[in-house]
C-alpha cells in the first residue's frame, strides 16, 4: 500500500493531480490518498506539520499548496506572498525528510526565470538575472523551494523533484475579476460583454506579448509523469544543481489572439480594443520543454479545446464565485 499525501488539494493544480490519482485508484492501484484542508493543517505552522506528518507517515507528497495570484495580487501582498510560500515549502519539505518520504514533487512557476532571459527559458536559465519586479518575492520563494529540494537530496541523499509549469489554467480557476491571471479574467470579461451585449472590450497594452498556456489537467499528467520516473531516468535527465523541469506546451499566442479566441468561445462578437497607454510587461514568455520532451511526455489539449473545456466550466459554477 503506497500512502500519497497532496498538499493543495483544493486548489487548481492539486485538486487536477487528485483527480489522476483517484482514477488510478479506481482501476486498482493499491494506493491511499491523503489530504488536508486549510482548516485542518495550517501548512505555515511547524509544529502542526510535523505533528500530522508523523501521524500519516506519507510515502510519497505532491507539494502543490502555495499562495498564488496575479500581477495586482503580488504587488499589493508582496510580503504575504513571500512568506507563506516560504513556510509552506520549508515545513512540508523538511517534515517530509524527517518521517522518511521516498519520492517527493514540488511545483513551482515560471516566474523562477530571469525577467531578461533568452527564450524559449531554458532550465539552466536559473539565477542568470535579475527577476521581474512585480512578481519577485513569490519568485524567490519558489526558487528556494527548488534549492531546498537540490540541497536535502545532497545532503541526505532524499529524492525530491521539482517541476516548474508555465501559465496554468482550466476548472478550478480564479475568475476574480482583480486577483485572476490573464486568461480566467478574459473569459470573465467576455462572457460579462456578451450579457451585457457591450459594442467594445478593452484589453490592456497593444496586445502583442506572447504568452504560452497549458490545461492543469495536462499539468496533473506531466506531474505524475515525472514523479513515476524511477530515480536512475530521473537523475539522468537532470543535475545536482539542476533538477527541476520545465512544463509547458512550447507554443505560444499573443494576448491580442488569445483575446480573440476567447472572444470566438464565449460568443463575443462586438470590437476588441487595445489600449497601449496601458503597461505590456514582459514581451515573450515561453517554456523550453525539451528536456520533458526527451523524457517521453508532450502537452495533448490544444488551446482552444482546453478554452472552450473551462469556459464551460466557468458557466457551470458562475454561482461559487463571491465577485
Amino acid at each position: 500500500m503506497t500512502k500519497i499525501y497532496v498538499a493543495g488539494h483544493r486548489g487548481m493544480v492539486g485538486s487536477a493531480i487528485l483527480r489522476k490519482l483517484e482514477a488510478r485508484h479506481a482501476v486498482g492501484e493499491d494506493v491511499t490518498l491523503i489530504t488536508a484542508t486549510r482548516s485542518e493543517l495550517d501548512l505555515t505552522d511547524q509544529a502542526a506539520v510535523r505533528e500530522f506528518m508523523l501521524a500519516e507517515c506519507p510515502d510519497v507528497v505532491i507539494l502543490a499548496a502555495a499562495r498564488v495570484g496575479g500581477i495586482h495580487a503580488n504587488n499589493t501582498y508582496p510580503a504575504d506572498f513571500i512568506y507563506e510560500n516560504l513556510m509552506i515549502e520549508c515545513n512540508v519539505i523538511h517534515q517530509a525528510y524527517a518521517v522518511g518520504v521516498k519520492r517527493l514533487l514540488q511545483l513551482g512557476s515560471s516566474c523562477i526565470y530571469p525577467k531578461a532571459a533568452p527564450q524559449p527559458m531554458r532550465e539552466d536559465a536559473l539565477l542568470t538575472g535579475p527577476l521581474e519586479p512585480t512578481n519577485e518575492p513569490y519568485a524567490i520563494a519558489k526558487i528556494a523551494g527548488i534549492k531546498l529540494c537540490e540541497s536535502y537530496n545532497r545532503q541526505h541523499g532524499t529524492d525530491f523533484r521539482s517541476v516548474m509549469p508555465t501559465n496554468l489554467y482550466g476548472p478550478g480557476d480564479n475568475f476574480h475579476p482583480e486577483n485572476s491571471h490573464v486568461l480566467p479574467a478574459l473569459i470573465r470579461r467576455f462572457h460579462e460583454a456578451v450579457h451585457e451585449d457591450r459594442e467594445e472590450v478593452i484589453i490592456w497594452g497593444s496586445g502583442r506579448p506572447m504568452r504560452e498556456f497549458l490545461h492543469v489537467d495536462d499539468m496533473a499528467e506531466a506531474s505524475l509523469f515525472v514523479l513515476d520516473l524511477d530515480k536512475l531516468a530521473y537523475d539522468a535527465n537532470t543535475e545536482p544543481m539542476l533538477s527541476h523541469i520545465n512544463v509547458g506546451t512550447g507554443e505560444d499566442i499573443s494576448i491580442l489572439q488569445l483575446a480573440q479566441m476567447v472572444a470566438r468561445v464565449t460568443g463575443y462578437s462586438g470590437r476588441i480594443v487595445t489600449d497601449p497607454d496601458k503597461p505590456d510587461g514582459t514581451l515573450r514568455k515561453l517554456m523550453d520543454v525539451n528536456r520533458l520532451a526527451g523524457m517521453g511526455w508532450r502537452a495533448s489539449i490544444s488551446l482552444e479545446q482546453g478554452v472552450t473545456e473551462t469556459y464551460r466550466w466557468f458557466l457551470d459554477h458562475q454561482g461559487d464565485f463571491r465577485n
